[in-house]
């Protein structure tokens, strides 16, 4: 019998290791070869939660918040590249010339809609929306604070654009997405991915996928104990 469980991944937009932890998990259920069906839900968490409208250019950024210098911040950025391409996901730029500065954005206004898209069309396709996102914001260097560009986002998945640009300004889901950041805080999470198997089993960082598939059994079967 395939066991069901539930994954809610804390994550930020702005996180190259919240697509590399996930893409770790698809392969580590790969491996599993169907023994355990997931439902993911993601999370709000922002990394910089104080980070202005107009952004932050990332190598600057990085040099400023950790004292690297700016060639240990491009150093970083190779190696994140390095990881990131044996996780399956390129941090390459793949929009139109010339490349626009990589940016770090505030990202309310994108927990925002990512909550909306749950609530009103399913895991499935907030779990689409999340992975554009992520696309938009690494690959295509889209500014992903404007509510135009996240409207934009979620209508290019098929979604209707005035009500993702209405949820944006929604304030009941401002209020939400503050109660789930403070949950996390609560739960001593203070990095991303963080991902809350069953509501209860805690698995931070990104992991390998083989730590996944390890971890994902171990809660199948301690589920199934208790049914």
């Amino acid at each position: 019998m395939t066991a069901k469980l539930t994954i809610d991944i804390y994550s930020d937009v702005m996180c190259p290791w919240c697509i590399i932890g996930y893409n770790q998990l698809q392969k580590g259920l790969e491996t599993l070869q169907g023994e355990i069906e997931t439902e993911v839900r993601w999370l709000p968490f922002e990394l910089n939660p104080d980070m202005p409208p107009e952004g932050e250019e990332s190598l600057a950024h990085i040099a400023r918040k950790y004292g690297r210098t700016p060639e240990q911040a491009k150093a970083g950025r190779e190696q994140m590249r390095s990881v990131g391409a044996r996780a399956g996901y390129s941090f390459a730029y793949s929009g139109a010339a010339p490349e626009p500065p990589a940016m770090l954005w505030n990202t309310f206004a994108a927990h925002k809609l990512l909550k909306w898209t749950l609530i009103e069309h399913g895991a499935a396709v907030q779990n689409r929306l999340k992975l554009a996102l992520f696309d938009a914001h690494f690959q295509q260097r889209r500014a992903v604070a404007d509510p135009e560009v996240l409207a934009d986002v979620a209508a290019e998945l098929g979604l209707d654009r005035a009500a993702a640009r209405a949820a944006i300004d929604d304030a009941v889901l401002g209020e939400i997405v503050r109660a789930e950041e403070a949950g996390a805080w609560d739960m001593n999470i203070s990095g991303v991915p963080a991902m809350l198997i069953q509501g209860k089993y805690l698995i931070p960082g990104a992991q390998e996928p083989e730590v996944y598939a390890q971890a994902l059994r171990r809660v199948a079967a301690r589920e199934a104990a208790k049914a």
